[in-house]
């Protein structure tokens, strides 16, 4: 079955490194997945994506062997559903501060016996093959991101729930709840606790480990340190900073 890229990374033992697309632009989101990627997530939180939009950046990323991923608006089981079923494979999954919120995740992703998931998926048996009602449950995955204090205040009802994949952390949103500037590779006393602390839970209840980053260099870092699905930093970063390097190589 198509998309099962991440999960056989992991697997292996190994680290999946994610491309992250913030536009609606589709040759963009089709360059980005040619480049080697083991995953392209869709982002519907921030940027300028809507749910008609994702449809053809999946297809993008479809001309390629990178698993498809998505961060919905909010955690709201209508729209996984409907990620799922336009060819997602995985869910990350922002703002999800309680055991409550991961169960409700969770069950969007799964059919029943394990969850609550709606049958419909229109585009995704098509990009995954006959197969795909039959190990859906078993392929797709879901991660709940740690971005408030009040999820870390939770995190042992978070990652109790079962069918859960794995945690990830945004550390922009953490930083801005516990009181600094937005960072992504921040070295504050709490942000690096939080940083230790979902990776202790994430290996105590044998979850993976995921992060955003703001470029390959802290990508590596992390998983240096032990996150196995990392950034290498989002499209518009990627964009500016290579802009920025052309216009300053051209003036000298």
């Amino acid at each position: 079955m198509r998309g099962t890229t991440v999960r056989d990374i992991w697997k292996a033992g190994g680290n999946a490194v994610s491309g992250w697309l913030q536009t609606p632009d589709i040759l963009a989101a089709e360059t980005i997945a040619s480049l080697g990627f083991d995953a392209v997530c869709v982002d519907l939180q921030h940027g300028t994506i809507d749910m008609q939009a994702a449809v053809g950046l999946f297809q993008a990323i479809s001309t390629s062997n990178a698993t498809p991923l998505a961060r919905p608006t909010a955690c709201e089981p209508a729209q996984i559903m409907k990620l799922l079923d336009a060819g997602a494979f995985g869910i990350i999954c922002p703002m999800v501060n309680t055991g409550e919120e991961s169960e409700r995740l969770v069950a969007a992703c799964h059919y029943a016996p394990r969850g609550n998931r709606s049958f419909g998926p229109v585009r995704a048996a098509v990009y995954a093959g006959s197969e795909y009602m039959a190990k859906a449950n078993d392929t797709i995955f879901s991660l709940a991101m740690i971005e408030t204090r009040q999820a870390l205040d939770n995190i042992d009802d978070i990652v109790s729930v079962k069918g859960l994949t794995g945690l990830y952390l945004g550390l922009s949103d953490l930083s801005i709840s516990l009181g600094y500037p937005p960072a992504q590779d921040s070295s504050h006393g709490e942000i690096l606790e939080a940083v230790q602390l979902v990776l202790r839970k994430c290996a105590e209840h044998k979850l993976i480990p995921g992060i955003a980053c703001p470029s390959g260099e802290v990508a590596r870092k992390r998983m240096q340190e032990g996150f196995r699905l990392v950034t290498a930093g989002p499209q518009m970063a990627w964009l500016t900073n290579a802009a920025r390097q052309a216009l300053a190589a051209a003036r000298g």
